[in-house]
């Protein structure tokens, strides 16, 4: 069906309401979605996946410590009157206000990271997924908005390092971690086989973890965890064979916590038999054996990872988490622009002459820049220094792909929340309150992470700091009381007493 000749049918409400377009389900599109004012505002959510992902809780869901279902919450709810189509948003038409929309319910690409254009992304099981659907694009249909939240989100970043796009685990939603989960558990039952040799098992059970932040360090954690509660009773006999080594090509981890409690974590990592190994850099990874080994049966059972300062290693597994990358929707659809919406445009300085205008972006980054109220920016694509510009007073950018101008806020699900949760009031408010607001300002609450072993690290946004079994309590009671449902307020704490009474579920499903 041509977008052009779809007729949007109105949905519930009447023309009291306006419009408020929603792209994306993540921290800063769910929050703002849930919050607004469903009597002043018709809420649509676009997203090609129908849930929001509690991202800090993906390390325990991808070991067993916390079922999958605990780290979502559908878009579709009893509690709130939000409208959803899943879908990815494919061009924008300011002018008109309107959206064209891509259809992904059978998308094999949802739920699972991307690290290039989806219709380019060919990694893993999603390859054998496109070559039964024949990546065939989805039915296009047009969307007309009032207002705009824009919340896509960014992609995994992989430096075009040969190999890890089809190769590498990532851990970005909920397909990751179940991805992750069956490949432990296929590394442990295969390296248990009377016909696998030694050198396979050490091989099989060798877990390669790329980059040294909070989601590596805490993946590392509990994949340690899983394997000396669980595992060491289960296979006694493979555990001299496995290794777990975290690579960060920093000259040290966890760069954003105090200098103290980075070297806390990485002696206790040291205590647990986890390898640190920073100023690394990993140069491929491929599947089979290194070219050292010869004579190994099934020698494709296994990864090799290259890395400079060690040369070719066998490893069962590589978890790729080293930053993220610009969502090539930014780049492709937010570009150039010919004419500008007639109405709730603020043009600053002279606009005569303007032929085409350009989304501003970040540089370097590529983010989307906005002003204090989170308004989208446009500049003449010929621009000469003039300073003029264009705020579209309707459309709003928020999360990881967008930045506050004159910033350097850091790209968390903290900042993300926080934005979706002030835009929110400030809409409910009414425009007013957004044009003379205060702008937007992010509250540093400080940074956690989990090392295992039931200890963790706390940094305040003021300075201070917690280490060792006090703040794993705080980390805990944290995540726990960020839950958003009820439901979920329920079964977290629920599954983290029975998986330590009774011990996590090896099943492979």
């Amino acid at each position: 069906m041509s977008p052009e000749n779809f007729a949007f049918l109105e949905l519930t409400g009447g023309p009291d309401r306006e419009r408020v377009v929603v792209l994306g389900s993540g921290w800063g599109g769910y929050t703002a979605a849930r919050r607004l004012d469903p009597k002043k505002y018709q809420v649509v959510v676009v997203s090609p996946r129908s849930y929001f992902v509690f991202t800090p809780l993906l390390a325990s869901t991808s070991v067993g410590t916390l079922e999958f279902r605990t780290a979502l919450e559908p878009v579709r709810s009893k509690q709130t009157e939000v409208k959803f189509f899943q879908g990815w948003a494919d061009s924008v038409d300011f002018k008109r206000k309107k959206i064209v929309i891509e259809e992904a319910v059978d998308d094999p690409s949802q739920g699972i990271a991307l690290t290039a254009d989806r219709h380019e992304n060919k990694t893993g099981e999603q390859r054998a997924l496109e070559k039964a659907e024949e990546a065939k694009k989805g039915d296009l249909f047009n969307l007309s908005y009032d207002k705009m939240i824009m919340s896509v989100g960014c992609y995994t970043q992989t430096f075009n390092t040969p190999g890890v796009k089809e190769n590498a685990y990532f851990l970005k939603d909920v397909g990751d971690a179940r991805r992750i989960r069956n490949r432990i558990l296929e590394c442990f039952e295969t390296a248990a086989l009377p016909t696998t040799s030694d050198q396979m098992r050490r091989n099989l059970l060798n877990f390669a973890v790329v980059g040294g932040g909070p989601t590596g360090i805490e993946f590392s954690a509990e994949l340690h965890d899983i394997i000396r509660e669980d595992l060491a009773n289960l296979y006694p006999e493979l555990m001299s064979y496995y290794k777990i080594t975290v690579y960060d090509v920093a000259s040290k981890v966890l760069s954003m916590f105090d200098e103290n409690l980075g070297k806390y974590a990485m002696n206790v990592f040291r205590r647990d038999g986890i390898d640190i190994k920073t100023s690394h850099h990993v140069e491929e990874l491929r599947t089979g054996v290194p070219t050292h080994q010869t004579g190994i049966k099934d020698p494709r059972g296994c990864y090799t990872l290259k890395v400079r300062q060690e040369g070719e290693i066998g490893v069962g597994m590589v978890v790729w988490s080293t930053g993220l990358m610009m969502n090539p929707f930014v780049k492709k659809a937010l570009s150039r622009f010919s004419d500008l919406p007639a109405r709730r445009v603020e043009i600053q300085g002279s606009d005569k002459g303007v032929e085409s205008w350009m989304v501003k972006k970040h540089p370097r980054s590529g983010a989307i820049i906005t002003n204090n109220q989170l308004r989208m920016i446009l500049e003449p694509e010929a621009d000469e220094e003039t300073g003029t510009r264009a705020i579209l007073k309707d459309v709003f950018a928020i999360g990881d792909c967008a930045m506050v101008e004159g910033t350097m806020y850091p790209a968390t699900a903290q900042v993300a929340y926080q934005k979706g949760k002030w835009l929110a009031k400030q809409l409910n408010r009414g425009d007013e309150a957004v044009d003379h607001g205060k702008g937007f300002r992010w509250n540093n609450l400080g940074v956690m992470a989990y090392l295992g072993n039931w200890r963790a690290i706390m940094q305040s946004g003021g300075g201070g700091h917690i280490s060792g079994r006090a703040a794993w309590f705080i980390w805990r009671g944290a995540y726990l009381t960020k839950a958003v449902s009820i439901r979920n307020k329920i079964l977290i704490p629920l599954y983290w007493f029975v998986n330590w009474a009774f011990g996590r579920d090896i099943s492979r499903f």
